[in-house]
């Protein structure tokens, strides 16, 4: 992994909270607007957040899924090299003794 280059987690994880900031905007656009009913009292900060989740979600799933493989595949050659090492630790134990 080189510095250059973000991290696939990184990368993955700045990408679902841009998508989400862009619909908790859009989430409170629609309600100033009236175009989506306002929360009950003084709940509307939190229907914004919800609605701006709710709507984020699907779109990451969709959107971002070259991201998510990536950070997968980073994620499982990072568990195999730690695995390797592991494996490697225990027979050098089991040859010492």
């Amino acid at each position: 992994m080189s510095a250059a280059k973000p991290s696939a987690l990184i990368r993955y994880t700045a990408l679902r909270l841009l998508i989400f900031v862009g619909c908790f905007l859009a989430a409170g656009v629609a309600v100033h607007f009236g175009l989506v009913p306002a929360g009950l009292g003084g709940s509307n900060v939190v229907w914004v957040i919800l609605l701006g989740l709710l709507l984020s979600a699907p779109l990451s799933y969709v959107l971002l899924r070259r991201q998510r493989d990536e950070m997968s595949e980073q994620i499982v050659s990072t568990v195999d090299r730690t695995k390797a090492r592991l494996d490697a630790n225990r027979t050098r134990e089991d040859a010492v003794q």
